[in-house]
Parts: structure tokens; sequence; C-alpha cells
């Protein structure tokens, strides 16, 4: 008995999931090359062996003759008939020749050809395990680290590898730690073999986690359209309902957010904002930085662009951190944005509106009979409180105008702003 062999079947067997039968035709197949540069001349050679003891035999087919003249491919008649009685001369017979050193030359000569066989039939197994559950969660044990901070995960069967880009670098991972990620892709390797990746970073793994907490998603009256996601920090999640009785971010928080909260302690903590949906990209962003208020909002549909003016205490809010709630933003409207402080905006606009009244236009001193958007009334107040031209009103600032009757802080910025680009 071959105890070596035998062990090597039951061990791929109970840790690979590999058959024995593919493993035993897989070293047939590579002994046969061994075998043929053992026995010069012979043809048509196989091998065998025997699945329960292990035992090689080497067989190579001789044609029967009556006198002998090529030895590695004739047999005598007498000969040929020891080992089958009925054999006829001209006919050819599989016959014994395992080397006596064979174990040993199989071995150095087979080993290369083993492992790849071996790799393969380990891939067919993995591809035939993983390949139809790409994008679901699956979980496993951190196993050990490679190549710096890539993290080999045991999955039971077959190891899988998270590499470093597809987790948080918020997470560490100690040995023997469960860990549960998306399934993300199966890929051939350099060697012939596969590897399952595995992903915490990737916005799907937040998209099955919700699938996993939300009846509504899972059945199909809850969707997310669109995920945005800086792994570990955060997550913008947009949805809608199928059904109008449906509310779908109440169908997400959960009853007191106890299912937005589990997804939450699933990811460490990693803030997520769940964001009513709209095809409206405006609608969208606004509903993203509520209950901030937008002040003033410009949109340049050719450079796919939106410029927004936002109180000074909330712009720190809007950027955010590193500027990442306005990168998350502008990722999920899918338009560059701009975020400006409203003292900022306003001290701009003076400026173009005090560079515009120092100039010597003449036609800025010329009565007005009308501002447009403004009514008669309001009109009337303005020119009896002394701002009758395009310059009296340009040197004018808001809060002066927000004293006359009728004018408020807002229609005051509307004003100086109408006047300002009838004169550009």
């Amino acid at each position: 008995m071959n105890k070596d062999l035998i062990a090597i079947f039951e061990y791929l067997e109970r840790e690979k999931g590999i058959k024995r039968d593919i493993v035993i035709g897989a070293i047939e197949e590579s002994l046969k090359a061994a075998a043929r540069k053992s026995i010069q001349g012979a043809s048509n050679v196989t091998v065998q062996i025997h699945p329960k003891t292990g035992n090689i035999q080497v067989y190579c087919e001789k044609e029967i003759v009556e006198d002998v003249e090529v030895p590695a491919q004739e047999i005598s008649v007498e000969q040929a008939r020891l080992i089958d009685p009925e054999c006829e001369l001209g006919q050819f017979i599989d016959v014994e020749a395992t080397p006596k050193d064979f174990g040993r030359i199989a071995a150095q000569k087979a080993r290369q050809i083993i492992t790849q066989k071996l790799r393969g039939a380990e891939r067919d197994v993995i591809y035939e395990e993983y390949r139809h559950r790409m994008k679901e969660l699956i979980s496993g044990t951190v196993k050990r680290f490679v190549r710096g901070s890539n993290v080999i995960v045991d999955l039971g069967k077959v190891e899988a590898i998270m590499p470093m880009k597809h987790y948080p670098k918020t997470e560490k991972y100690q040995i023997g730690e469960k860990v549960l990620a998306l399934l993300l892709e199966v890929n051939d390797t350099e060697n012939g073999g596969a590897e399952v990746v595995m992903s915490r970073s990737h916005p799907d793994f937040v998209r099955q986690l919700m699938i996993q907490e939300v009846p509504e998603i899972n059945d199909g009256t809850v969707i997310i359209d669109k995920i945005v996601r800086e792994a570990g920090y955060r997550t913008k999640l947009t949805v809608r309902s199928t059904d109008p009785k449906v509310d779908p971010v109440g169908a997400c928080v959960g009853m007191r957010g106890s299912r937005v909260k589990n997804v939450v302690r699933e990811l460490h903590n990693e803030k997520i904002d769940i964001i009513p949906f709209s095809q409206d990209p405006v609608e969208l962003l606004q509903n993203a930085l509520s209950p901030i208020e937008i002040r003033k909002i410009s949109v340049n549909e050719d450079d796919k662009s939106i410029s927004i003016v936002v109180e000074d205490d909330d712009f720190a809010a809007v950027i955010g951190k590193k500027g990442m709630n306005a990168r998350l933003n502008s990722d999920l409207i899918g338009y560059d944005l701009d975020v400006q402080r409203m003292g900022d905006y306003n001290r701009t606009k003076a400026l173009l509106r005090t560079e515009l009244a120092e100039s010597d236009d003449p036609t800025l001193d010329e009565p007005l009979t009308g501002i447009e958007g403004v009514n008669n009334l309001i009109f009337e107040h303005l020119v009896a409180e002394g701002f009758s031209t395009p310059r009296t009103l340009l040197i004018a600032t808001p809060e002066k105008l927000a004293t006359i009757p009728g004018i408020s802080l807002e229609t005051a910025d509307k004003i100086l702003e109408q006047i300002r680009k009838q004169r550009t």
C-alpha cells in the first residue's frame, strides 16, 4: 500500500473538496509522461493507480510475435500467453513494466505537472462553489496576512483574499476573528488556480446588508437607486418606493432606528444617510442636505455643475471633514458641486456692484422708469427714498434698502442683483 498517496487522496477530499477520481486521473496523466522517459522505446504507455491502496502499475502495449526483435515493443507468444492464455499471434497486449525505481523518478518528474493538475481541479471546485454567489454576503475566519495588510480568510474548503483596498482603513483585524464581507469576484490566478475576492468597502456590501435587514427592499417594494460611499466614514444611499403607502426612508430606518442601527453596527459605526430619491438633481441635492437650506443655487447643464450658497454657519456641515460630504453629494447627484458661504457671496456681489457704480457710464445716472420683477408700489417707495437711478441703487446696501416699507432683505438682494445684471 502506498500510504503517502492515500493520505493525499484523503486530504484533498476532506479539505479541498476534490473528488478522489479527479485526483487519481490527474496523477495518472502526469505519471504517464515520467513513465515514457523511464521505459525507453515503449509505446502506448498507461499508468493505473488503485483508488484504495494507492499502488502504481505501469503498462506498455506490445505486439505478440514469434521472434522478438524490439523488446520494448514486442513480446513472444509464449510470454504473452502467461498473461492471457487466449491471445493470438499478431495481437497487442498490455504488459506490466513498472520500473523498480519508478516511485522516486515519478515523484521527481511529475511534481510540477501534478501540482498544476490539482490546482486546476481545485479551481474548478472554487468556481462551482462560488461563481453563482457573486455579490452575496459570505463569512469566514481571518487566517493570516500576506503582502502587507491583505487578509486571507478561511471559508472552510477554500481560502479567500480581502485586499487592503477592499476594506476600510478604519478596520483592523486579528487572526481568528470572524469577518462578514461581500463576495466580489472569483479570479483566475497566474499559476492556474482561482481565488475568491472579498470586499467590505464596496458600495454593494452596504446594499446587501440593507437587503438583509429590510424586508421591503428584499421583496422589491423599496428600491435602492444609488449608493456612494467613503468606506469607514460615511455612506449615502437614495431610496424610493413602488408602493405609495410605504415610506421608503421609514422602512429602511425601522422602528426607533432598529434596522439601520444593525447595518451601522456591522459597518463599525460608519454614518449612513438615507435620502429620498428624485430624478431632478436639484431636488435630490436639497434632499441630501436637509434640513440645511440652500439659499441660492445655479445649475450649468453644459458643464454638469451646480453652485450653491448656504449660510455661513451651515458651510462646514455641507462641506464635511476634508470635503467628504460635498464630494459624496457630488457623486450622488452626478454634478460637480461648488459650495459658497453666504457672507462670501454677498461680499463678492457687493464688490461687483461697487466697481460698476464707480464706472463713468452716464446711463447709470438716468432716472429709472421701473425694475423688472418689482411691482409699482415698491418701485415708488424706492424713488421716494432717493433711489431713482441705477447708480444710487448700486451703491446702496441690502440692509439699507430693507428699511424701506414693503422691502425685505431677500427682496433687496433681488433688486440689487437685477440692477447689476441689467448693466453688465
